[in-house]
Protein backbone atom coordinates (compact mmCIF):
# COMPACT_ATOMS: atom_id res chain seq x y z
CA UNK A 1 0.00 0.00 0.00
CA UNK A 2 1.51 3.90 -0.79
CA UNK A 3 1.89 6.11 1.99
CA UNK A 4 -0.37 8.04 -0.34
CA UNK A 5 -3.37 5.77 -0.14
CA UNK A 6 -2.59 5.46 3.81
CA UNK A 7 -2.76 9.26 4.29
CA UNK A 8 -5.55 10.29 1.72
CA UNK A 9 -8.60 9.80 3.99
CA UNK A 10 -6.86 10.59 6.67
CA UNK A 11 -7.34 14.44 5.40
CA UNK A 12 -10.89 14.55 6.35
CA UNK A 13 -12.08 15.46 9.60
CA UNK A 14 -15.18 13.34 9.65
CA UNK A 15 -16.29 9.40 8.80
CA UNK A 16 -15.00 8.54 5.33
CA UNK A 17 -16.70 5.52 3.49
CA UNK A 18 -15.22 4.44 0.00
CA UNK A 19 -17.42 2.94 -2.86
CA UNK A 20 -15.77 0.77 -5.57
CA UNK A 21 -17.51 -1.54 -8.85
CA UNK A 22 -16.49 -4.84 -9.99
CA UNK A 23 -17.77 -6.43 -12.84
CA UNK A 24 -18.46 -3.55 -15.95
CA UNK A 25 -16.29 -5.10 -19.02
CA UNK A 26 -17.28 -8.52 -18.95
CA UNK A 27 -19.43 -10.30 -21.36
CA UNK A 28 -21.47 -12.41 -18.30
CA UNK A 29 -22.86 -12.41 -15.20
CA UNK A 30 -23.54 -9.55 -12.87
CA UNK A 31 -21.93 -6.17 -11.89
CA UNK A 32 -21.13 -5.92 -8.13
CA UNK A 33 -20.52 -3.37 -5.59
CA UNK A 34 -19.21 -2.60 -2.02
CA UNK A 35 -19.16 0.36 0.24
CA UNK A 36 -17.08 0.33 3.30
CA UNK A 37 -16.00 2.35 6.18
CA UNK A 38 -12.59 1.22 7.50
CA UNK A 39 -11.40 2.40 10.79
CA UNK A 40 -7.84 4.40 10.39
CA UNK A 41 -6.44 3.97 13.50
CA UNK A 42 -5.75 0.54 12.73
CA UNK A 43 -5.16 0.37 8.99
CA UNK A 44 -4.70 -3.13 7.02
CA UNK A 45 -1.14 -3.43 5.69
CA UNK A 46 -1.26 -4.75 1.55
CA UNK A 47 -4.57 -3.17 1.01
CA UNK A 48 -4.24 -1.44 -2.46
CA UNK A 49 -6.32 -1.17 -5.90
CA UNK A 50 -7.20 -4.83 -6.56
CA UNK A 51 -6.32 -5.27 -10.22
CA UNK A 52 -3.18 -5.00 -8.64
CA UNK A 53 -3.38 -7.72 -6.52
CA UNK A 54 -3.24 -11.46 -7.30
CA UNK A 55 -6.29 -13.31 -6.99
CA UNK A 56 -5.26 -15.13 -3.53
CA UNK A 57 -3.94 -11.49 -1.69
CA UNK A 58 -6.98 -10.32 -2.33
CA UNK A 59 -8.49 -13.04 -1.00
CA UNK A 60 -6.46 -12.62 2.45
CA UNK A 61 -7.19 -9.46 2.60
CA UNK A 62 -11.06 -10.08 2.01
CA UNK A 63 -11.47 -11.67 4.96
CA UNK A 64 -9.09 -9.02 7.17
CA UNK A 65 -11.38 -6.09 5.63
CA UNK A 66 -14.56 -7.45 6.58
CA UNK A 67 -13.59 -8.60 9.85
CA UNK A 68 -11.85 -5.16 10.58
CA UNK A 69 -14.91 -2.47 8.43
CA UNK A 70 -16.59 -0.42 10.76
CA UNK A 71 -19.44 -1.52 8.57
CA UNK A 72 -19.32 -2.61 4.83
CA UNK A 73 -22.80 -3.56 2.42
CA UNK A 74 -22.77 -5.30 -0.82
CA UNK A 75 -24.64 -4.57 -3.89
CA UNK A 76 -25.37 -6.79 -7.12
CA UNK A 77 -27.31 -5.91 -10.33
CA UNK A 78 -27.58 -9.17 -12.43
CA UNK A 79 -27.33 -9.70 -16.19
CA UNK A 80 -30.76 -9.12 -17.78
CA UNK A 81 -31.12 -5.92 -15.18
CA UNK A 82 -28.05 -4.92 -17.03
CA UNK A 83 -28.92 -5.45 -20.66
CA UNK A 84 -32.26 -3.90 -19.57
CA UNK A 85 -30.82 -0.19 -18.19
CA UNK A 86 -27.22 -0.46 -19.45
CA UNK A 87 -24.11 -1.02 -17.37
CA UNK A 88 -23.71 2.34 -16.19
CA UNK A 89 -27.16 2.79 -14.50
CA UNK A 90 -26.65 -1.33 -13.59
CA UNK A 91 -23.74 0.30 -11.70
CA UNK A 92 -25.11 3.14 -9.87
CA UNK A 93 -28.50 0.94 -8.65
CA UNK A 94 -25.39 -1.64 -7.81
CA UNK A 95 -24.02 1.41 -5.66
CA UNK A 96 -27.42 2.71 -4.36
CA UNK A 97 -28.04 -0.70 -2.44
CA UNK A 98 -24.32 -1.51 -1.61
CA UNK A 99 -24.61 1.77 0.61
CA UNK A 100 -28.24 1.09 1.51
CA UNK A 101 -26.93 -2.16 2.78
CA UNK A 102 -24.40 -0.59 4.51
CA UNK A 103 -26.59 0.03 7.38
CA UNK A 104 -24.66 3.52 8.16
CA UNK A 105 -24.64 7.04 6.93
CA UNK A 106 -21.11 8.66 6.78
CA UNK A 107 -20.20 12.50 6.43
CA UNK A 108 -18.43 11.83 2.92
CA UNK A 109 -18.57 9.02 0.45
CA UNK A 110 -15.68 8.46 -2.28
CA UNK A 111 -16.63 6.90 -5.54
CA UNK A 112 -14.04 5.77 -8.23
CA UNK A 113 -14.93 7.73 -11.45
CA UNK A 114 -18.49 7.46 -10.75
CA UNK A 115 -20.92 10.41 -10.12
CA UNK A 116 -23.96 9.67 -7.75
CA UNK A 117 -26.63 11.08 -6.03
CA UNK A 118 -27.32 9.88 -2.44
CA UNK A 119 -28.22 11.70 1.15
CA UNK A 120 -24.34 12.49 1.89
CA UNK A 121 -22.18 14.53 0.17
CA UNK A 122 -20.08 12.72 -2.28
CA UNK A 123 -16.53 12.96 -3.70
CA UNK A 124 -15.97 10.93 -6.95
CA UNK A 125 -12.30 10.45 -7.30
CA UNK A 126 -10.64 9.49 -10.68
CA UNK A 127 -8.47 6.06 -9.97
CA UNK A 128 -9.60 6.22 -6.73
CA UNK A 129 -8.85 3.07 -5.71
CA UNK A 130 -5.45 3.88 -5.95
CA UNK A 131 -6.05 6.94 -3.73
CA UNK A 132 -8.23 6.10 -1.47
CA UNK A 133 -8.00 3.50 1.24
CA UNK A 134 -11.81 2.80 1.94
CA UNK A 135 -11.90 2.68 -1.86
CA UNK A 136 -9.35 0.31 -2.39
CA UNK A 137 -11.00 -1.98 0.26
CA UNK A 138 -14.43 -1.63 -1.04
CA UNK A 139 -12.90 -2.81 -4.39
CA UNK A 140 -11.10 -6.17 -3.11
CA UNK A 141 -14.79 -6.68 -0.90
CA UNK A 142 -16.68 -5.87 -4.86
CA UNK A 143 -14.46 -8.19 -7.10
CA UNK A 144 -13.61 -11.28 -4.47
CA UNK A 145 -17.54 -11.28 -4.41
CA UNK A 146 -17.90 -11.24 -8.15
CA UNK A 147 -15.04 -13.65 -8.54
CA UNK A 148 -16.26 -16.00 -6.28
CA UNK A 149 -20.15 -15.81 -8.13
CA UNK A 150 -18.29 -16.51 -11.13
CA UNK A 151 -16.61 -19.08 -9.82
CA UNK A 152 -19.45 -20.82 -9.19
CA UNK A 153 -21.17 -20.36 -12.46
CA UNK A 154 -17.80 -21.71 -14.09
CA UNK A 155 -20.00 -25.19 -12.34
CA UNK A 156 -22.74 -24.41 -14.43
CA UNK A 157 -21.46 -23.43 -17.07
CA UNK A 158 -17.98 -25.21 -18.04
CA UNK A 159 -17.72 -24.24 -21.73
CA UNK A 160 -16.74 -20.67 -20.98
CA UNK A 161 -13.99 -20.87 -18.17
CA UNK A 162 -15.48 -18.38 -15.84
CA UNK A 163 -13.42 -19.51 -13.27
CA UNK A 164 -10.54 -17.75 -14.86
CA UNK A 165 -11.55 -15.29 -17.16
CA UNK A 166 -14.87 -13.84 -15.06
CA UNK A 167 -16.79 -13.26 -17.68
CA UNK A 168 -14.31 -11.38 -19.85
CA UNK A 169 -13.97 -11.40 -23.12
CA UNK A 170 -10.84 -13.61 -23.74
CA UNK A 171 -10.05 -15.86 -26.15
CA UNK A 172 -11.58 -19.04 -24.95
CA UNK A 173 -14.94 -17.68 -24.26
CA UNK A 174 -15.21 -15.69 -27.39
CA UNK A 175 -14.38 -19.40 -29.10
CA UNK A 176 -16.73 -20.74 -27.21
CA UNK A 177 -19.96 -18.65 -27.82
CA UNK A 178 -18.84 -18.35 -31.61
CA UNK A 179 -19.09 -22.31 -31.43
CA UNK A 180 -21.68 -23.15 -28.43
CA UNK A 181 -23.28 -20.04 -28.34
CA UNK A 182 -24.79 -17.98 -25.05
CA UNK A 183 -25.63 -19.30 -21.97
CA UNK A 184 -28.25 -18.00 -19.28
CA UNK A 185 -25.80 -15.57 -17.64
CA UNK A 186 -24.66 -13.75 -20.47
CA UNK A 187 -25.49 -10.00 -21.31
CA UNK A 188 -27.23 -9.96 -24.54
CA UNK A 189 -26.38 -6.58 -25.32
CA UNK A 190 -22.46 -7.24 -25.10
CA UNK A 191 -22.50 -10.22 -27.24
CA UNK A 192 -24.72 -9.43 -29.92
CA UNK A 193 -21.43 -9.22 -32.47
CA UNK A 194 -20.33 -12.66 -31.22
CA UNK A 195 -21.53 -15.48 -34.14
CA UNK A 196 -24.85 -16.76 -35.32
CA UNK A 197 -25.32 -18.96 -32.72
CA UNK A 198 -26.31 -16.32 -30.23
Amino acid sequence: MTSELFEFDKKYSCVVAGMDEAGRGPLAGPVVCACCIMPLDDMIDGINDSKRLSEKQREILFGQIISKAKCYGIGIVEHDVIDEINILQATKRGMREAYANMGAKPNILLIDAVKLDLDVKVESLIKGDARSYNIAAASIIAKVTRDRIMRDYDKQFPAYGFSSNKGYGTKIHVEALKTVGSCPIHRRTFIKNFGDGL
